[in-house]
């Protein structure tokens, strides 16, 4: 029996280019509003670990202090936008490094910059000129200026018979609409196309399909501006995919005592205008649905009366909230703005009349806020603002697709770091805890919306991994990522902190040992920023954190196995033990020219089954790669496939990372790497390869 994972980059030349310091419109909610539609199963991910550049003992403890060189550089705007503007001169050469066909483009989106140099840059990809969804991917360069890995789910070479549709653009409205309405929960009132279907090329599922792209507008049903994305097959009318891009979130200062506000004076008032934090401003809607609203001003500067008897009052908590999240990723991961980009976003306060919601929307670039039930209780605390100024910072780095399982990632990491903006705070008004919405009693009754060291309790998020935990609400499957964070940071059992008092369970019953919360939180946003894509799922979520873990404490060491140990804790992966989680063959095997497949063996000594996401880092020298056919197997002699052979894969050598589900397998035994040349002229050997459990 042989299985297939998801084909990697089909080529990897080492290019250069100087190292200097220097996607989908969404709209994001913190309350569930209905039931996400689209594809309940997970999105293909098979992003794997590189090649650490860390290898860091076995014996490093479990509170090691991050890799300086591996942390992200604080980057000034005119920094960051040097490196963009340098990687858009050379992503022609880019796109020719990865084997890209003549019809295929890169955009770039993003640069991350590492204190070490090295350089983690973002791509969307264009096909024959239309917009590939779900076809975006990391470079990841050496301060050398040479490609080391590549993070992507797609096909490098996507080739495509004809781009011609043969389902009408109108066709394709209509069907739209008619998915819209059907979707009795998630349905917009007033439903309407916002505008002429947008023809694409859809690849979020591995394999390119031509489709149009309808965004229909109108009300979710608790008042919250709906952009339900409607993914057509351009050839069959099918709907492929649909997610609500309007992301709801929670929540004088109300809630956090006397605060001081980034305010400028405009002639003789004063106005919510943050100079200092890229002129953020906040404004009230005066219970409109729609426009900017009136920006607040105060003749003496003193704003808001901690009661919602004040207009102002609600402003100074959004205006606090949004100060404190800016001041949160500059100081603590040195990102300048939401975008990297050193501008602010804007705040709007009092939409609509008795809404029970916050969203952050991104075609305004803003968060917005209801005043509750009765008005009484505006959601602007401060894990509410970091919420959703975070589905901003997730927008404008991984792209997170608001359904599936990325969609749980994608509220996950608004709720993981409004804890830790929370925590950062350290405001005695609103101590920091591991709850979301604690403060705005948007259940009635005192309770928080949600629970990260239990998910479960608040009666519908989920504790653990299950395979159809993609098509829950994303705001419940979410509850997967947020107790993966909670038990990394403090670990298992009771316990209490600042006043709160936890019981943390696992779904293997076996104790988990945090790292901290400092240590967890730069992970988070490092695999964030550097490993995640737009169709990022649980499994490919681990793999990209234990990337992040290598890079800053080294592969194998202790706080590489307790991330890992903290995602078996929630159902994905395997355990591991100190010192037991890699195991390597160094020995080189020859590989005859056009022969008999050979094969490199290595002896894994631990109990239990092997994990649904094993990594296998493949190292082969090599003068033509597209001859080999490689394949790891198991004990049990189950082949899985890892690479084809492709008289288009032109280039030399091999090395790479793959995820294989081995979840079948025992772990204990003799695995091997088997690989066959199967064309004549080109020669090469097994330098080395290794499995990560």
């Amino acid at each position: 029996m042989t299985r297939t994972p998801e084909d990697r980059p089909s080529g990897r030349r080492p290019r250069r280019r100087t190292a200097t310091t220097g996607a989908l419109v969404a709209v994001t909610a913190l309350l569930a509003v209905g039931v996400q539609s689209g594809t309940a199963a997970a999105h293909p991910d098979s992003d794997t670990p590189a090649r650490s550049r860390a290898q860091a003992s076995s014996k490093a403890g479990a509170y090691a202090k991050p890799d300086p060189g591996a942390l992200p550089a604080k980057l000034s705007p005119a920094q960051r936008a040097e490196l963009i503007r340098e990687a858009d001169a050379t992503k022609a050469e880019t796109a020719d490094s990865l084997g890209l066909g003549a019809k295929e483009k890169l955009v770039v989106r993003d640069v991350v910059r590492n204190a070490d140099g090295a350089t983690h840059t973002r791509y969307e990809r264009t096909y024959d000129g239309l917009p590939v969804l779900g076809g975006d991917l990391v470079v990841h360069e050496t301060k050398a200026g040479e490609i080391e890995d590549v993070t992507q789910a797609t096909k490098s070479r996507m080739s495509m018979a004809d781009t011609t549709p043969a389902v009408p653009a109108d066709t394709a409205r209509a069907k739209a609409l008619t998915t819209a309405k059907a979707q009795a929960e998630e349905a917009p009132r007033k439903a309407t196309a916002e505008k002429a279907p947008r023809k694409v090329v859809w690849a979020a599922d591995g394999t390119p399909v031509l489709a149009w792209e309808t965004v229909i507008g109108g009300l979710q049903r608790d008042g919250t501006p709906s952009r339900l994305h409607v993914i057509t097959d351009a050839e069959t009318g099918r709907v492929l995919y649909t997610y609500q891009a309007v992301r709801n979130g929670t929540g004088s200062s109300q809630y956090s005592g006397q605060v001081t506000l980034g305010t400028a004076r405009s002639g003789s008032t004063y106005q919510l205008n943050d100079t200092g934090r890229g002129g953020h401003r906040t404004y009230d809607l005066n219970q409109r649905t729609s426009g900017t609203g009136t920006l607040f001003t105060d003749a003496d500067d003193v704003w808001g009366s901690g009661s919602t008897s004040s207009r102002q009052t609600a402003g100074v908590d959004a205006h606090f909230g949004a100060a404190l999240t800016w001041d949160y990723y500059k100081n603590v991961h040195g990102r300048s703005g939401i975008r990297g980009d050193g501008v602010g976003a804007y705040s709007r306060v009092h939409y609509g009349n008795n809404y029970v919601n916050a969203f952050w929307d991104d075609s305004c670039f803003c968060m917005t806020y209801g005043d509750g039930s009765g008005n009484a209780k505006p959601l602007t605390s401060i894990d509410v603002a970091a919420h959703e100024m975070t589905h901003g910072v997730t927008s404008a780095t991984a792209g997170l697709i608001y359904s599936g399982e990325s969609g749980g990632l994608n509220e996950a990491t608004s709720d993981i770091f409004a804890a830790t903006v929370e925590f950062y705070a350290a405001n005695a008004s609103d101590v920091g805890d591991y709850l979301v919405g604690e403060k705005i009693n948007i259940n009635g009754n005192g309770t928080p919306l949600r629970y990260m060291d239990k998910p479960s309790k608040d009666g519908a998020s989920k504790d653990s991994w299950y395979s159809g935990v993609g098509g829950v609400d994303v705001h419940y499957s979410s509850g997967v990522a947020n107790h993966f964070f909670y038990l990394l940071s403090e670990g298992s059992g009771a316990k209490e902190i600042n006043g709160v008092r936890y019981d943390s369970p696992t779904s293997d019953g076996l104790p988990v040992s945090g790292i901290g919360r400092a240590n967890a939180e730069k992970i988070w946003f490092k695999a964030l920023t550097e490993r995640f894509r737009s169709s990022t799922n649980y499994a490919a979520a681990r793999t990209g954190t234990l990337q992040a873990a290598a890079d800053l404490f080294g592969q194998g060491s202790a706080t590489y196995n307790a991330v890992a140990n903290a995602w078996a804790a929630v159902n994905v992966g395997s355990r591991v033990t100190d010192g037991a989680g890699v195991f390597e063959a160094t020995d080189d095997v020859a590989i005859p020219d056009a022969g008999a497949a050979v094969t490199s063996s290595l002896t894994v000594n631990r109990a239990g089954s092997a994990p649904a996401a094993l990594g296998v880092e493949v190292d082969i020298v090599h003068t033509y790669r597209g001859d080999l056919v490689i394949d790891l197997i198991a004990p049990d002699g189950t082949a899985y496939r890892l690479k084809n052979s492709s008289s288009n894969d032109s280039a030399d050598n091999v090395q790479e990372s793959y995820t294989v589900d081995a979840s079948s397998e025992t772990a204990s035994g003799s695995w091997k790497l088997q690989v066959q040349d199967v064309y004549a002229q080109d020669t090469g050997y097994v330098n080395s390869w290794k499995l990560t459990f």
